[in-house]
């Protein structure tokens, strides 16, 4: 069913490392006029700025720990109160279990919104598994061994199986083959957005 046409768009990107998540986000957030918003780059710019949340999230990863949902969500919830979020982002990295699933639906609730589509990438694990080989090779980057890498695409599937089973549940996952040419998997996703009505600011 086609929704009504918007010019705002509340993005989820999902995919395991290797699925091409980070440069179609990069290609969805310029089609859209809309900033991309990943946890790692919050994290970043937080502790780079010296922010309270940020010195917080220094100490934990000093400590060695992980950042908990609440401060994650927090430091989330911040960052689309910003004015380039206004009218749309592309999540990247966030919601990544059914507890932040939940406090992102709350701030969404709490400014009237909330997300129009969420991209699932899907690409087979072993078609993955063996992009990360070849990028484990090219980067020389010993840590990348089969284990770790199996590992890694096992908590993947693990994480993401209730934010599937969250959203899907309200009718807004796009399920996008990601194997092929970048440019078509790019088209294939903007298809699938145009139907639900969404309005891209620019060409890419």
């Amino acid at each position: 069913m086609t929704a009504s046409t918007t010019s705002t768009a509340r993005l989820l990107i999902v995919g395991p490392q290797g699925s091409g998540k980070g440069t179609q986000g990069v290609r969805i957030a310029d089609a859209y006029g809309i900033p991309v918003v990943s946890t790692g780059d919050i994290f970043r710019a937080n502790i780079k700025e010296g922010t309270p949340l940020g010195k917080k999230v220094t100490a934990i990863l000093q400590a060695g720990d992980l950042v908990s949902d609440e401060l994650t969500g927090a430091l989330v919830r911040d960052r689309l109160s910003q004015p380039d979020a206004v009218d749309g982002f592309l999540l990247d990295g966030y919601p990544r279990n059914a507890a932040q699933v939940a406090q992102l639906e709350g701030f969404l609730a709490e400014i009237d919104a909330a997300l129009d589509a969420v991209i699932l990438l899907d690409v087979p694990r072993e078609e993955v598994f063996a992009r990360l080989k070849v990028r484990a090779a090219e980067q020389g980057r010993a840590d990348d061994t089969d284990a770790g890498i199996a590992h890694r695409l096992d908590i993947y599937e693990r994480e993401t199986a209730p934010i599937l089973d969250a959203y899907g549940a309200k009718g807004i996952v796009d399920r996008i083959d990601g194997v092929g040419d970048l440019d078509e998997i790019t088209e294939r996703i903007f298809a699938a957005l145009e139907v639900r009505g969404l309005v891209r600011a620019a060409a890419v």
